[in-house]
């Protein structure tokens, strides 16, 4: 088997080659809802070459998107260039999970993948934190079924709106401020505390409320595009796991194809 894992976000898409045993390569592209198949393949050709693979090599192929204009596209990907029709996360991929939300055609393809992915490796009721274009808190239960979550604008999205709106802060990188200091001394370092020791208490806030509504002990796992930002600066998150969205549509995956030998 030779799967070919696509996880699209808002911001960028991953494209990640599975042979059965092992994930073998991973590529990223930024996001483009009007790129057509074709221009996708001819990207995607080069970098299979590189690892002495070609398009028949590919068997399986699973989709989870975020961007619904997208998925036309990528599905004729799979369809015209590998001969394979793919799995499409919130269209005929079987979760093997409860959604148990009051709309559960609304839930984002990525929230139910970590979700599935999170699950696997982590016991007991959850708060998965992903930070992405947005910064979402997803609750599992103890039996792996999505119970719903919090939607946050996400830190680089908070970043370019103070830009944008505010005609003299200028547009900085986001770090974490040197010596950890709160008070910046100027307006550079001002702004990078603001969003990073503003995040930092709206995660710890926020799991803080979750957990208390919940009364129940919960474990706290942090995942996305800048989650890493995060690591050592609060003890609110008890694991780091940059993988949980690939390991969910790998399983994924398994038990849709399990389903149908």
């Amino acid at each position: 088997m030779m799967l070919l894992a696509i996880e699209q976000g808002n911001t960028n898409t991953m494209f990640a080659i599975h042979d059965g045993a092992e994930w073998i390569a991973q590529w990223r592209a930024a996001t483009e809802s009007t790129r057509t198949a074709d221009e996708y393949v001819v990207w995607l050709s080069q970098l299979l070459s590189m690892h002495g693979l070609g398009f028949r090599a590919i068997d399986a192929c699973i989709i989870s998107s975020v961007v619904p204009q997208s998925i036309f596209n990528l599905r004729n990907l799979s369809r015209r260039y590998f001969n394979v029709e793919p799995l499409v996360i919130g269209e005929n991929a079987k979760l093997g999970v409860d959604v148990r939300i009051d709309k559960p055609s609304e839930a984002g393809a990525d929230r139910l993948v970590n979700a599935v992915g999170a699950h696997m490796i982590y016991p007991g009721p959850l708060i998965v934190i992903d930070s992405g274009t947005a910064t979402t808190f997803d609750i599992v239960g103890a039996d792996g079924a999505f119970e719903g979550g919090i939607i946050a604008p996400g830190i680089n999205l908070s970043m370019q709106a103070l830009h944008e709106a505010a005609a003299k802060l200028p547009r900085i990188a986001i770090q974490r401020p040197a010596r950890n200091r709160v008070v910046g001394t100027d307006t550079v370092s001002a702004m990078q505390s603001g969003v990073f020791w503003g995040y930092i208490s709206l995660i710890e806030g926020l799991v803080a409320r979750i957990k208390a509504e919940r009364a129940e002990p919960m474990t706290v796992i942090a995942t996305g595009g800048v989650a890493s930002l995060f690591e050592g600066a609060t003890e609110t998150i008890d694991h780091f796991d940059s993988d949980l969205t690939i390991r969910g549509l790998l399983e994924i995956h398994r038990r849709n194809t399990h389903l149908e030998t």
